[in-house]
C-alpha cells in the first residue's frame, strides 16, 4: 500500500484549475465560463428552483450561490421570483438564458470530449466514481471508497 505524498488540497485544486480552463475556453465565445454554464444548466433543468435546493444540487453554500448567480441575473439569463408562499423565492431561467444554454451545450460537449480523449474515457469514468465516493465519505454518507 502506498503512502500519499504531497497536499491533497493542492493536487485537487491544480486538477480543478486545469479542467476549468478547458471548459472556460469553450464557453468564452458565448460570454460564459464553465461554472456559469453549470449553474445556468442547473437552473434550466431544476427551475423553478429554490435557492436552498439549487445550492444543495451544486454543493455550494448560499452566499457563494448568490454571488455566482448575480452575473447571470444581471445579464438577463436568470431571474428570481416569488415561490409558492410569501416567504419563499425561486430561480428560473429566462427565455434568453434557455437559448444561451442551448447554444452552449455543444461547447460543453466539446470540452468534455476533449478531456475524455486526453485522459481516456475509462480513466475519466474511474475518476468520476472515485470523486463521488470520496465526496460521499467526507460528507459522512455511505460509499464504496476503496472497494
Amino acid at each position: 500500500m502506498s503512502t500519499p505524498r504531497g497536499c491533497t488540497n493542492l493536487k485537487l485544486r491544480r486538477l480543478s484549475r486545469t479542467v476549468a480552463r478547458l471548459y472556460d475556453a469553450e464557453m468564452r465565445p458565448l460570454g460564459l465560463n464553465g461554472a456559469q454554464y453549470a449553474l445556468l444548466s442547473h437552473v434550466v433543468r431544476l427551475g423553478p428552483v429554490t435557492p436552498g435546493a439549487l445550492a444543495t444540487a451544486l454543493g455550494l453554500d448560499p452566499s457563494t450561490l448568490t454571488r455566482t448567480l448575480r452575473p447571470l441575473q444581471e445579464a438577463g439569463w436568470v431571474q428570481q421570483g416569488p415561490g409558492p408562499d410569501a416567504r419563499s423565492q425561486h430561480w428560473v431561467a429566462t427565455a434568453a438564458g434557455q437559448d444561451l444554454r442551448s447554444q452552449a451545450q455543444p461547447h460543453w460537449r466539446r470540452a468534455q470530449e476533449s478531456i475524455n480523449r486526453q485522459l481516456g474515457a475509462e480513466r475519466v469514468a474511474a475518476l468520476h466514481a472515485l470523486l463521488d465516493a470520496c465526496a460521499d465519505a467526507l460528507e459522512g454518507r455511505e460509499s464504496s471508497v476503496g472497494g
